[in-house]
């Protein structure tokens, strides 16, 4: 019973392990890898089937493309000619079958009725001896018929600048035109690349070649005598000009400027003052670089000029002594006390246009003359009262001065004689001189601010009537100066706030808007023009120079 109880246990056991077997067989066995080959093959077979399918859709994509772009070729090129037959070796046309009298373009007169229809400008068309048919002249497009014929250029204070002589009233609509047009090319000057007439470019060429090919513009070949020319007459009224940098802005002096001065070369700026410096400026307009500046220890400068020959400076003050500036050896040297002599001071003088003589204001009447050379006494004048002022004409031969008694003395430095003595009308103590380059002209101002305007000749010939007096300043003139043409008179005061005007010479009148109401001079006490006028310098009482341009001159 034990035996035959236990049989169907144990193949019971067995059974569970040969399942076991079984299921451990199957992993292994080669049915169950073939399975999962088959699966694997499967999944392959989709992927390769997609990509055919898409390999499909691409190509038939491409094939519609393709011929969509065939079919427009075909409707451009039935439209618009064969414009995409590639060309083909071997299929070019020999010359030799070509029709040798067939004419190489012809041309299309579907546009006009006739056969001299042109779609072109005929009229516009012109040409100087057949070489210029490419030109076209230009014409107005519309005249007015009813334009005016004159013009007043009198009764408008801007209009006024295009008179030529001061008493021109009318002038005609032509020639105003030409007028207002060479006003242009003249605060213009560099516009010529707007001109459309223009025949021959200005660049590589000499002023000669371009003016005999038509090079130069006509308004300045009309009005060349209004705007290129230096010596053309400076008009009344307005004065054309600019402010610009200042010409000591690098370094600006400490206390009130007492002198400025252009050397010779029109580049070249001292300035001077109570600061004890001597500062020399490059003047350009628009850095002004500082060159030099000179400390003076014992003797705060009250004036200091160049010798006109540019090869030194002098500077004084009230000082028994002077310096001299030596330029080209950079070198300082005190002249002084002078022999024979008590002047406490020696801050006024003036040096001839010769370079030969310094004239130093002296006491009671005299007048020191001093070797620029040898920096020695080399002879003194006397006039009556005492001498506020001086200024020499003909070129350093004569000497005028004039002071507390109201009169002008004339001096021949060569005889050291008064050659003539005439009362300043007006005058009871004159203060200040100038004359004019060319010793025509003269001014005298005074304690009152009057200046009186003198012809020298008619002077000298006993004619004291001034050409004009001038009484636009209130208080003491302090310096005049003439420039270089003697077109404009600066005149100055230094106890008057904004106390300059410049004067019209030819005119007699004063330039209305000088100094404007934007710019302010302070309290001007020196000023100077460049010898050329392009420049006009303004020394006042605040350390600083004023630098303006004065467009009526080109040159510095």
């Amino acid at each position: 019973m034990s035996f035959i109880s236990q049989n169907p246990l144990q193949k019971r056991r067995l059974e569970r392990v040969g399942a076991d077997d079984d299921s451990d067989q199957g992993l292994g066995s080669p049915i169950a890898v073939g399975a999962e080959n088959g699966n694997e093959t499967k999944s392959e077979n989709r992927k390769k089937e997609k990509k055919r399918k898409k390999a499909k859709a691409l190509e038939a994509k491409e094939a519609k493309e393709n011929k969509e772009r065939e079919e427009m070729k075909k409707l451009e090129s039935s439209l618009f000619g064969a414009l995409y037959a590639p060309p083909q070796f071997g299929t070019e046309v020999e010359v030799a079958d070509r029709d040798k009298d067939a004419p190489s373009f012809f041309m299309d007169r579907s546009a006009g009725d006739g056969e001299d229809d042109f779609p072109v400008y005929e009229e516009g068309l012109s040409s100087e001896e057949g070489d210029d048919m490419n030109v076209r002249e230009r014409k107005p497009a519309w005249e007015d018929d009813e334009e005016m014929t004159e013009v007043d250029i009198s009764k408008v204070a801007r209009l006024r600048k295009l008179r030529k002589e001061a008493d021109e009233h009318v002038i005609s609509a032509k020639e105003y035109e030409a007028r207002l047009r060479g006003q242009h090319a003249k605060l213009n000057r560099f516009a010529g690349w707007a001109d459309m007439d223009r025949k021959a470019p200005l660049l590589g060429l000499s002023d000669n070649e371009s003016d005999e090919e038509g090079g130069v513009d006509d308004i300045l070949r009309n009005n060349d005598e209004l705007v290129v020319k230096d010596n053309a007459k400076l008009l009344p009224d307005m004065l054309g000009f600019s402010r610009l940098v200042d010409a000591n802005a690098q370094e600006p002096s400490s206390g009130p400027i007492n002198s400025v001065q252009f050397h010779r070369n029109g580049q070249l700026m001292l300035v001077a003052g109570l600061d004890k410096h001597l500062r020399f400026f490059q003047i350009d307009g628009k850095r002004n670089p500082k060159i030099q500046s000179i400390y003076i220890e014992d003797c705060p400068v009250y004036k200091a000029a160049f010798l006109p020959d540019g090869s030194e400076v002098i500077l004084s003050g009230r000082r028994k002594f002077f310096y001299s500036f030596d330029l080209v050896n950079a070198a300082v040297s005190k002249i002084g006390p002078l022999t024979g002599r008590e002047e406490k001071s020696l801050e006024h003088f003036e040096i001839s246009p010769d370079s030969k003589t310094i004239a130093f204001v002296g006491n009671e009447g005299y007048i020191l003359l001093i070797s620029s050379k040898t920096k020695q006494l080399i002879g003194t004048l006397k006039m009556n009262g005492n001498v506020r002022s001086l200024a020499f004409a003909d070129g350093g031969n004569q000497l005028l001065s004039s002071g507390g008694d109201g009169h002008v003395y004339h001096w021949d430095l060569r005889t050291r004689k008064c050659i003539h003595k005439g009362t300043d009308e007006g005058s009871l103590a004159g203060i200040s001189l100038c004359t004019s380059h060319d010793s025509s002209l003269f001014a005298t101002g005074s304690t009152s601010g009057i200046v009186n305007l003198y012809k020298r000749d008619d002077f000298l010939g006993g004619k004291r009537k001034p050409l004009k007096t001038i009484e636009n300043l209130t208080t003491e003139i302090g310096e005049m100066k003439f420039n270089h043409d003697a077109q404009i008179l600066a005149i100055s005061s230094r106890k008057e706030r904004n106390g300059m005007r410049l004067v019209h010479v030819p005119s007699r009148t004063v330039f209305q808007n000088w100094p404007g109401p934007r710019f302010s001079l302070h309290y001007p006490r020196c000023l100077d023009f460049s010898p050329g006028s392009g420049f006009l310098s303004v020394g006042h009482a605040g350390g600083k120079v004023l630098l303006y341009k004065l467009h009526h001159y080109q040159n510095a």
